[in-house]
């Protein structure tokens, strides 16, 4: 048995993961507030989900990560978590082993090890919702770089800011005023004007996606977060933009799927020590 933590500025989860299923899961609202606070929180949700036979505990949190001292810094959403030495707090509290992680990371690692990533050499794992994150799992294994931030592609530039101003939700609010669910269920009931907002931001993407290929040239991408939900409506778009990529054969080659696995950045968690 093992412990996964996803956390988030809006809400924490943490699940019982045996042999890869999920057996059970807690989740709770991020709590505003001081470090200590947060923390207390954190440790009450784990011991909501602790049992005797559970070997280790993986935390997937949205930032930089000092793996070798467990430090994690500037965490998005949680303001109050600038330098927090996370794994130290919880060994000494639950004496189990912690290990730590960005949190798009481990939902790259969840894909890899139970969902579409199965059997790919090469893949970059993306979530896409008020942010991008990116994880990379090449020859089997998590490639984190020196602070687990290796692959975050949303912030590279592109056009007056980066991939993440145009590829994320706040292309849809900056932009367009409206959210992307809203605009969603207004192009699913065939209003044009969100159609074309839909194919822009699939075009935005697929501008994006040739970044992906000259960086990393992955066989398998998979897409997370709660805007691949409209993956339908954008697919078309961000593929016809990727037929102007000088290399075809990379892009013939390449999957890129939506995610199917639930709780994918939970379960890549609880296999960090993997």
């Amino acid at each position: 048995m093992k412990i996964g933590v996803d956390m988030g500025g809006t809400n924490i989860r943490a699940g019982l993961v045996d042999d890869g299923r999920l057996v059970r899961k807690e989740v709770i609202n991020c709590p505003k507030g001081d470090e200590q606070t947060v923390l207390d929180a954190l440790c009450l949700l784990i011991k909501s989900v602790m049992t005797d036979t559970v070997t280790s505990i993986g935390v997937g949190v949205p930032s930089v990560v000092d793996r070798d001292k467990g430090i994690v810094y500037n965490v998005a959403n949680i303001p109050s978590w600038q330098e927090v030495h996370l794994r130290q707090i919880l060994e000494d509290i639950f004496h189990k082993p912690v290990f730590l992680n960005n949190d798009a990371n481990c939902f790259a690692l969840g894909e890899y090890c139970f969902g579409e990533g199965r059997h790919s050499d090469s893949m970059v794992g993306l979530t896409i919702g008020t942010g991008i994150g990116s994880g990379l799992v090449f020859n089997g294994r998590l490639y984190n770089g020196r602070n687990t931030g290796a692959g975050e592609i949303g912030a590279l530039p592109f056009r007056d800011s980066d991939y993440e101003h145009f590829c994320a939700s706040q292309f849809f609010t900056t932009y367009h005023h409206a959210t992307g669910q809203e605009l969603a269920d207004r192009a699913r009931q065939g209003d044009k004007e969100a159609l074309a907002v839909w194919q822009a931001f699939g075009d935005n993407l697929g501008y994006m996606m040739q970044a992906v290929l000259y960086a990393y040239d992955p066989d398998l991408v998979v897409l997370g977060g709660g805007i691949t939900a409209a993956f339908p409506l954008f697919e078309d778009a961000m593929r016809q933009r990727l037929s102007y990529f000088p290399w075809q054969e990379s892009v013939r080659r390449l999957r890129i799927i939506p995610s199917q696995l639930k709780d994918a950045a939970l379960l890549g968690a609880a296999m960090l020590n993997e």
